[in-house]
């Protein structure tokens, strides 16, 4: 499944945010991967970051990140920078942007 999500870094720390991610621990991108995460990339506009995960459940992600100590020290870090930040309160159902529109695919 993918799933969309958008955040907000604070006017300011955008080099900061950015420099955070040039440095994620390997045991948090295993983790995320062993979560089933096949895929997982942010664009940046300004403040707004956009999030693309591609992943065999998002439910399933956050329940096995949430408590994860290493993904807990890492949302702490990120909440120090973001306006707006990743949602663990639900099953993900209500953070994820809705999709307005899909260009089919396939060749003909």
């Amino acid at each position: 499944m993918r799933v969309a999500l958008h955040t907000r870094i604070q006017a300011g720390r955008e080099e900061e945010y950015e420099a955070a991610h040039r440095e994620v621990p390997e045991e948090l991108m295993q983790a995320i991967r062993g979560a089933g995460v096949r895929e997982w990339t942010i664009w940046r506009s300004g403040q707004d970051l956009f999030h693309m995960i591609d992943c065999a459940d998002y439910a399933t992600l956050l329940s096995e990140l949430e408590h994860l100590p290493v993904n807990v020290a890492w949302q702490a870090r990120m909440g120090e920078m973001l306006e707006v930040v990743h949602d663990y309160s639900d099953d993900g159902a209500g953070a994820s942007l809705p999709v307005v529109w899909t260009l089919p695919g396939g060749a003909s």
